[in-house]
């Protein structure tokens, strides 16, 4: 199933057991390019491929632009939630990143707490914000 796998989420990186996947996607619909707003959705699935549990307690976004302004994001759990992992569990959500420019990228990382009380981070995969290119 990597075939799969990797050309659903194109992006991915695994630290100790857990493996964070991301696809993003172009959301025209929301963007207006005329006034400089372009929007994207990204998925990601965590998997925790260990023999413990993991919750994700926060995370830790580092969003740069197509003129490399740098902006961090940090905060609690994702998309209001604090999932916990258990072995062979996976655990997904969508959110979104608007950007000012058509292109930029995101990368960043989880704080995870295992079962045993100890707590690591989880590196977030780079990836591209990348809008097509339109004819104008």
């Amino acid at each position: 199933m990597p075939n799969i796998m990797n050309a659903l989420f194109p992006y991915a990186a695994t630290t100790r057991d857990i493996t964070v996947r991301v696809s993003v996607s172009f959301l025209p619909e929301q963007s207006t390019p005329d006034r400089g707003q372009w929007f994207w959705a990204y998925h990601i699935r965590v998997e925790n491929g260990g023999a413990m549990a993991a919750q994700l307690m926060t995370r830790r976004w580092d969003i740069a632009d197509g003129r490399g302004a740098h902006h961090t994001v940090e905060g609690d759990g994702v998309i209001g939630e604090q999932p916990v992992i258990a072995p062979g569990e996976s655990y997904d959500y969508v959110s979104g990143c608007p950007l000012a420019t058509p292109t930029g990228s995101m990368q960043g990382s989880y704080r995870m707490v295992g079962e045993d009380g100890s707590s690591f981070d989880v590196v977030i995969p780079k990836f591209a914000l990348t809008a097509p290119v339109t004819a104008g």
